[in-house]
């Protein structure tokens, strides 16, 4: 059963407020990045702007999970856990981080360039974050919930790439981890209908490959089979009467 997030005016405020305060502290790591740097520098920083904007990781502690952020490159497709790697020139690198504010949650994920990419990497980029943009045009009220899941699936796969399937999206509000589950594939008109007052993270994970992961040998970075790279973007919607809201844009 999918659950309600948003049942008053305050809820939605406070939502509001936590999705802006995580896009603040993700769009500062982005611009932190560069070749050089080590993956633990970029989970220091995001726990110094944590503390700066008074809120809590949604991640650190969440069944175990040692850092702030999870931070994944190239191949690693989620749940990065940051240490000492190295960034370098070239590299893809994701950030996935969330907060808890005021007894509520944010979460997002965006995945960049290093310095020089090739142009297969650049496309696959605009793949992955126009999948989660065709993701969230299916989040009225009234439609399925396998029509996002649908419509992700069409693009990336339209465009000659693979959509990950052992990891999804996911309800979001009082808990980081709330139903529904939102598979990033699927046929069309299936599972429950959209009502107003749901809140999303939709979550495009976007292989070059083959769509197959595996987990390392730490439990938590998830890698393609494959060995090659990946996408992976999402954003928190709500679902109003008047269309989807992408509190974290």
């Amino acid at each position: 059963m999918a659950s309600i997030s948003i049942k008053t005016k305050e809820d939605l405020k406070i939502l509001q407020e936590a999705a802006k305060i995580l896009r603040g502290i993700i769009d500062r790591l982005k611009c932190s990045l560069k070749s050089g740097m080590r993956t633990q520098d970029v989970d220091g920083l995001a726990g110094m702007i944590m503390k700066q904007f008074k809120v809590k990781s949604a991640f650190k502690g969440y069944r175990g999970y040692p850092a702030n952020v999870c931070v994944s490159i190239n191949d690693e497709v989620v749940h990065g856990i940051p240490g000492s790697r190295l960034i370098k020139e070239g590299d893809l690198v994701s950030i996935d981080a969330g907060i808890i504010h005021k007894g509520f949650y944010a979460d997002m994920a965006v995945t960049v360039g290093i310095g020089t990419i090739d142009q297969d990497l650049k496309k696959m980029l605009l793949v992955a974050e126009g999948a989660l943009i065709k993701g969230i045009g299916q989040t009225q009220v009234g439609h399925y919930l396998s029509d996002i899941s649908h419509a992700i699936q069409t693009y990336v796969e339209s465009n000659g790439f693979s959509v990950v399937r052992e990891f999804v999206g996911h309800g979001i509000g009082r808990e980081l981890h709330e139903d529904p589950e939102i598979p990033n594939y699927g046929i069309p008109k299936r599972g429950p209908i959209l009502q107003e007052g749901m809140v999303f993270c939709i979550e495009p994970m976007v292989n070059q490959g083959d769509w197959k992961t595996r987990i390392c040998d730490d439990g938590w970075t998830v890698v393609t089979m494959d060995g090659k790279p990946s996408a992976h973007f999402e954003h928190m919607v709500a679902i109003t009467k008047n269309g989807p809201l992408i509190l974290t844009q």
